[in-house]
């Protein structure tokens, strides 16, 4: 895939979930090599989903190496995680993450509460997999594709899904903190509605970026096929995009959606 893509001037950027560990489609049995056979203690199983403890040191070590294995062994231009860091309680009818453990190994005798510690635990791990990925291949750029919605109330119309404190995800401050090389907050929703408007949100972000990264939000080309949204709509997304300040391009999600 590497070969056949540089020969036509695309970069190939390898995509990481680096705490999920089983996606519930899965059919049949896990390898014996799977994680959750060879350090079963380190994943919990949460709602259909296998997840990862991102509190357990050992776990950053784990998928620290994963990556950094991908990043040594190929010629990729680019490392991109996606938006799954905690789980989102959601998807097991709002119970807590079940890290009592990893809590009280790491964490509670600490200064910080436990959503701080949860944040700093993925905090910690972005900004390692940045920096090692620099002292590899300089070249290899970092990025992330988190929630379009930091916190609800920002900016004041916005409502919606608290990641902050839902998924622990700080994603602002690995942006303000320039520990990405681009960011590719998912905006996937209509320019209309101001609960999730895409150019308050889109601006948004813009004055986030402090340090003038490549911005690059995430439109859904899925959600523009669907009736509710207009034939227009992401063509808008993308004028939108074209006129906002501190913004380099844009990135649809998904492929599919986008073959005729």
């Amino acid at each position: 895939a590497v070969e056949e893509a540089h020969q036509r001037g695309t970069e190939i950027h390898a995509w990481f979930n680096p705490y999920r560990a089983l996606h519930k489609s899965h059919i049949g049995n896990v390898s014996a090599g799977h994680i959750s056979k060879t350090h079963p203690a380190l994943v919990h199983r949460y709602g259909d989903y296998l997840w990862l403890d991102p509190g357990e040191r050992e776990v950053q070590e784990y998928s620290l190496r994963v990556v950094m294995d991908v990043v040594k062994r190929y010629d990729i231009d680019g490392v991109q995680f996606d938006d799954y860091f905690y789980p989102d309680p959601s998807i097991n009818g709002n119970r807590d993450f079940p890290d009592e453990a990893s809590w009280k190994k790491y964490g509670a005798r600490g200064k910080l509460n436990r959503g701080d510690w949860r944040r700093e635990n993925v905090n910690a791990f972005i900004s390692r997999i940045y920096s090692s990925i620099k002292a590899a291949k300089p070249w290899v750029k970092f990025g992330i594709s988190p929630p379009g919605i930091w916190r609800p109330g920002d900016p004041p119309q916005i409502a919606g899904s608290d990641n902050y404190n839902k998924l622990y995800a700080d994603s602002r401050k690995w942006l303000v903190n320039g520990w990405v090389d681009y960011f590719s907050p998912q905006l996937y929703w209509r320019i209309e509605p101001k609960e999730q408007s895409f150019p308050v949100l889109l601006n948004w972000w813009a004055q986030q970026n402090v340090r003038h990264l490549h911005l690059l939000p995430g439109l859904s080309s899925v959600n523009g096929l669907s009736p509710e949204w207009s034939p227009g709509e992401i063509p808008d997304q993308i004028r939108w995009v074209r006129k906002q300040p501190g913004v380099t391009g844009y990135i649809f999600y998904n492929a599919t959606s986008l073959l005729p």
